[in-house]
């Protein structure tokens, strides 16, 4: 894989010579469309004598300079620029021509067909703005920075600071520049210093983007401008959202600022939703950039909508949490991203009109959490980053949801204000540097009297998850003579930890709801934990151990509540008890100790009624693997037709224009599996069939395509002519899709050559070529591909950047091929590749461990018949 692979060890060396660096940098981005000229000076103090240096990716240096000394051009090598005999004051100069990014790294350039803008932004978590600027690029050896950026005086430019001046100049954009657009004169931006902040935090954001503007009057006394940035392809859509989104935020910086006691820190905050973007988003500071799908130009999900708004509250709780206050290493990502997943579903339920997101959070990232934990690869919270490699793995489920889901464990450990209280006073005195768990943990202990290095040690520092089982003996008359609650560890993680959760009691009311009757709150600590307080009451109809879903453990039901939750669970009242419990049914299904028709059953029954939009939205998905993958085979064909004509008719009853409904549709889409199929998709297409409340929007059309498509039933000529009636961004990502879905071996031969090596493709359309080859469920056409799968791996790692190599592994991986024969070639490869780097040995142990678990639970499904 390109690119230097900077080791935690060589950081600790560089940050032991580097001190109070300073950066000027001046872009110029009117040079064509693919490179740009990169002009660094780098000030920074050293120990005299000592040798160290910079971190570039460039397609050419033209000139470095070190303290007025011109260096041979040998000095750039292997993605470095090597800096020897230091003085105790030091300036570089660094001249090169870098590369615009079409895979979401580095500057990403970004075609519009639907107008032919052209539009540029960076993305520089992990180690990334190296392929900008010439950079010590690591999170602990923060500056300053001063940024001069030429370009075409159509564009707006943003960057971390606010804009100091803006120059025209007489010189001319270069043939390319502007996509097919005739040249122009250019402009030059000049941005005021920034804060004291690490390098993966700056951005840039350039190109002809609409945009909204207003105020925020921070707790301080001060006036903080806000924008909210797109493409100009989307500014209708945004336009119906913007003072919601805008509202969101505000509402964010006053609920953190309650919570913490510290003011939103900077002078701007914009956020820019921009195309083909790898993540979510990111929290560069002030000017954070969020992939543009949330611009809703279609109907989406509530799950959608919600996850929206998390997403924003979770990029501005980072202006505090990672990048006030930054990890030095990246062994501490979990203080950026556990923190934020927290505090933004916290600010999501308390502070906007989601108050069910602690429902969302179970439903959703809890169930992320418990399959990353249970996965070969399991790492503690606080993970071991060897260098740039193993960090980008670990954002991950353990890293984000368990994180989130032990701090709201913490925080009912500590108590809610006593905990706040700590990190006001860690915020406030790590402002502008670097800390570590160790840290926090300090302050933590300060404010709430309690030892937490036992504590870290069991939930931080160790890996796995517990499972606590219900005992329970009753007298002749149905009292309680001992409820116990035993908990287990791994025997690989064999750790058990002190859970401090809820115990209810619940019962069928008389409107047939079923309720909490009583809650009992205890600390389940070892092996065995009575719960005395149970013993001589009349045993509820069910009891549910971790009430509110205070702790972090998988759950096992006493035989009564078992059987009750799978008659009832469409009958919970509560929202989040209904999350808790469906979640302890599908970690038994998944563990192989429910049988995967019964967890079909009860699903689709309490898909009828559920309220709570990603709840409904995992299990739809949990359904779906579970019909796909761990139904006995025997039985397989009949439970998919009969889930998937159970799916059109829950759409049918579906009330009008409601989001069941269209998750509803949408599930079916994913079957194929009726005999009706095909004239139900093709008349909702023509209009000939219609469901009331229901527009087939564009998102929608794609997606009956794609369906189409999926059971051969469509070819390319049609997808290319749906294209031709609206070709954007969007439908181009739709379109290769839909063509690399089509379950045809010459189909998937083209999506497997296409996603491997045609480099036009941009980062988004390679994902949708990678995961529509791999997600028609035909046996038949996945098998050919599972040796040729582990031979490609090799030159996938060699050859692309880790991003892409992700996307590839993952998306191409033939899951609906025979599991037994993924297992005994994946087991092959790793066998003969134990010295392959520990990053890649992770993307294939885990798509690996899918296979494992799906034979295993298929056997246990083929033993019940």
């Amino acid at each position: 894989m390109p690119g230097a692979n900077l080791t935690r060890i060589e950081a600790e060396e560089r940050a032991g010579i580097v001190s109070h660096a300073a950066y000027t940098v001046e872009l110029d981005l009117t040079k064509g469309a693919k490179t740009f000229v990169s002009n660094t000076t780098v000030t920074f103090d050293a120990k005299p004598g000592e040798s160290t240096y910079l971190d570039l990716i460039a397609d050419s240096v033209e000139s470095i300079t070190l303290n007025g000394v011109a260096l041979d051009a040998t000095a750039y090598a292997d993605s470095r620029v090597a800096l020897a005999g230091l003085a105790e004051h030091n300036t570089v100069e660094v001249s090169a021509l870098c590369r615009y990014s079409t895979t979401g790294e580095g500057l990403h350039r970004s075609v519009d067909p639907s107008d032919g803008n052209v539009y540029l932004y960076t993305q520089f978590e992990v180690p990334d703005a190296r392929r900008m600027y010439a950079v010590f690029d690591q999170p602990d050896i923060k500056a300053t920075f001063d940024f001069t950026v030429t370009a075409p005086k159509s564009w707006d430019v943003i960057s971390i600071g606010t804009v100091a001046s803006v120059e025209d100049l007489d010189q001319t954009t270069e043939p390319g520049t502007l996509g097919d657009k005739t040249a122009e004169t250019a402009r030059r931006w000049t941005f005021a210093t920034t804060p004291t902040m690490s390098s993966y935090l700056t951005a840039l954001v350039a190109g002809p983007y609409a945009s909204w503007h207003t105020d925020y009057a921070n707790e301080d006394g001060r006036t903080v401008p806000m924008g909210i940035y797109c493409r100009q392809a989307l500014k209708d859509a945004m336009a119906k959202d913007v003072d919601y989104l805008f509202d969101i935020t505000k509402k964010g910086f006053a609920f953190y600022n309650d919570q913490w006691g510290v003011p939103y820190p900077y002078a701007k905050y914009d956020q820019l939703f921009v195309p083909e973007y790898n993540a979510g988003a990111m929290e560069n500071i002030g000017t954070v950039t969020i992939r543009d799908s949330y611009v809703f130009e279609s109907k989406v999900t509530d799950a959608l909508a919600n996850r929206r708004v998390e997403t924003i509250l979770h990029e501005l709780a980072h202006m505090w949490f990672g990048d006030l206050v930054t990890m030095k290493w990246w062994n501490d990502l979990w203080l950026n991203e556990s923190f934020a997943e927290f505090m933004s579903t916290l600010a999501t339920a308390e502070a906007t009109d989601w108050s069910n997101d602690w429902a969302t959070f179970c439903a959703g990232e809890k169930s992320w959490a418990l399959r990353q934990d249970q996965l070969p690869t399991t790492h503690p919270i606080v993970a071991p980053i060897n260098d740039l490699n193993d960090t980008y793995v670990n954002f991950d489920g353990i890293t984000y949801a368990k994180g989130a889901s032990v701090l709201k464990q913490l925080v009912f450990y500590v108590g809610r204000d006593r905990f706040f209280q700590g990190i006001h006073n860690y915020l406030t005195a790590h402002s502008y540097g670097n800390a570590t768990l160790a840290d926090l943990l300090d302050e933590l202990e300060q404010t709430s009297g309690r030892d937490l290095k036992a504590w870290s040690r069991q939930w931080l520092e160790s890996a796995g998850i517990n499972t606590i089982a219900t005992e329970l003996e009753t007298a002749a008359d149905d009292t309680i003579t001992r409820l116990a609650l035993r908990q287990s560890a791994p025997v690989d993680h064999n750790v058990l930890r002190v859970h401090r959760l809820a115990v209810g009691f619940y019962d069928v009311d008389e409107n047939g709801a079923v309720t909490r009757t009583k809650r009992f709150e205890l600390d389940v600590d070892g092996e065995l934990t009575e719960v005395a307080d149970a013993v001589g009451l009349k045993r509820p109809a069910f009891i549910l151990v971790n009430d509110d879903d205070l702790t972090y453990t998988k759950l096992r039901l006493d035989s009564v509540s078992l059987d009750f939750a799978l008659k009832n669970l469409h009958r919970f009242s509560d929202a989040l008890t209904r999350a808790v419990v469906w979640l302890s049914l599908w970690d038994m299904t998944r563990d192989g100790e429910l049988p995967a028709e019964d967890f079909i059953a009860v699903s689709l029954k309490a898909l009828a009624s559920e309220t709570e939009s990603t709840t409904f939205r995992y299990a739809i998905a949990q359904i779906s693997t579970t019909a796909h993958h761990y139904v006995a085979s025997a039985r397989r064909a009949a439970v998919l037709e009969d889930v998937s004509r159970n799916l059109w008719t829950l759409t049918l009853d579906a009330k009008a224009g409601s989001d069941n409904q269209f998750q509803l549709l949408k599930a079916y889409l994913g079957y194929g599996h009726d005999s009706e199929f095909e004239a139900h998709v093709r008349g909702l297409l023509d209009g000939t069939l219609t469901l009331p409340g229901l527009d087939i929007d564009n998102n929608l059309r794609w997606s009956l395509i794609h369906a189409l498509a999926d059971q051969g039933l469509i070819d390319v000529a049609d997808i290319d002519a749906e294209l031709a009636r609206r070709d954007t961004t969007e439908n181009r990502e739709f379109a290769v899709g839909a063509k690399a879905a089509i379950n045809t071996a010459e189909a998937k031969r083209w999506a497997w050559d296409q996603a491997l090596h045609n480099d036009e493709l941009t980062n988004s359309q390679m994902e949708s070529v990678a995961y529509a080859f791999s997600g028609t469920d035909s046996r038949e056409l996945a098998d050919p591909y599972v040796d040729e799968y582990f031979t490609v791996i090799d030159w996938v790692w060699k050859n692309k950047t880790y991003h892409m190599a992700e996307t590839l592994l993952n998306g191409l991986y033939p899951g609906y091929a025979d599991p037994a024969s993924l297992v005994s070639a994946g087991d092959a490869w790793l066998a003969d590749h134990e010295d392959a780097d520990r990053a890649l040995r992770r993307l294939v142990l885990e798509n690996l461990a899918g296979s494992k678990r799906t034979l295993a639970v298929n056997r246990y499904n083929e033993s019940l018949q």
